[in-house]
């Protein structure tokens, strides 16, 4: 699972999702793989008892020590501290109650969370999004993995999609039905033709262009898109360089972030930071800093004056 972990540190993986979202069945499936073994000892905290058990069998052979906790109050540093002298584990490993904030989450100084994966049932996927969107953010925000288990018969996969990539950009994201792995969106569902010689992006499609771009990025390479953006503009760019981006909101009023690739334009020089312009650009996969790796690069063929678009981002 990754690197080599530094022995000083006890590393976290944690997993979380809503009560009976699956979390237990996945959690007792990867300790039975073999690439998930460990020579020591592995603490399980478990913040919520739903219908299925670990198997003591599993926990004995995995060398695993279960903790139940039934109220946050009880997952503090100083009490996770306690148990790490208790146990004295490897690694730990927490299944998270889904109701309970995770921004207020803290772990001791030299525990950290290795890998973070949470587990969505997309049968009642649309219940959490309207009751629940803040709580469903806090869990996503760092996940690595989210695996949507139980998709058997919902249409409306690739908005879901969205919805959980605008609160996560960099999360990877698997649908499961029955029989396993499923892949979802084909082109000609994208509300736009990328088979035209200029690809139209509207107002309403731009969030759905930023997600499907990051995503999936070998679709772009070449094609030359036109959509109406604002201005950011950095002295960290290089010279020629500014983000055509817009705001989006990932789950509340007060949760706005800024989507937008760099774009190399003749124009740049001229623009502030918060014009309005329509953009007319060739994507092609770049290295770039800032994504830490390859991501889209936007080659202006035309910068022009716009109208603001008073509205934020859809994803849906």
């Amino acid at each position: 699972m990754g690197p080599m972990i530094d022995d000083d540190i006890t590393p976290v993986f944690l997993i979380n999702g809503f009560l009976e979202a699956g979390k237990t069945e996945f959690l007792s499936f990867t300790m039975e793989q073999e690439y998930f073994q460990t020579e020591g000892k592995t603490l399980l905290i478990v913040c919520e008892e739903g219908d299925t058990e670990y198997e003591q069998e599993l926990l004995e052979a995995t060398r695993t020590s279960v903790v139940y906790v039934d109220e946050p109050g009880q997952i503090t540093p100083e009490r996770l501290t306690e148990l790490e002298l208790l146990y004295n584990p490897e690694r730990v490993l927490i299944e998270w109650n889904g109701m309970w904030n995770q921004d207020d989450f803290r772990l001791p100084k030299d525990w950290t969370v290795y890998q973070q994966i949470t587990i969505v049932d997309m049968s009642t996927f649309e219940l959490y999004v309207k009751n629940m969107k803040s709580l469903l953010a806090a869990m996503v925000r760092n996940s690595e993995l989210i695996i949507c288990n139980r998709c058997d018969g919902i249409e409306d996969l690739e908005r879901y999609k969205r919805m959980l990539k605008s609160m996560n950009t960099k999360c990877e994201i698997v649908f499961e039905d029955e029989e396993g792995e499923i892949d979802e969106l084909s082109e000609e569902d994208l509300p736009y033709d990328l088979n035209a010689d200029v690809v139209e992006i509207g107002p309403e499609a731009y969030g759905i262009w930023y997600i499907d771009c990051m995503d999936k990025p070998e679709r772009y390479v070449g094609k030359v898109v036109e959509f109406t953006a604002m201005v950011l503009k950095s002295p960290e760019f290089p010279k020629n360089y500014f983000v055509p981006g817009r705001m989006a909101m990932t789950c509340c009023a007060d949760d706005m972030t800024f989507l937008g690739y760099i774009c190399k334009a003749r124009e740049a020089k001229n623009l502030k930071t918060r014009q309005w312009v329509k953009v007319r650009a060739r994507i092609e996969l770049e290295f770039w800093k800032d994504y830490h790796g390859e991501g889209p690069v936007l080659y202006a063929e035309e910068v022009t004056p716009a109208e603001e678009i008073p509205e934020v981002v859809q994803f849906s």
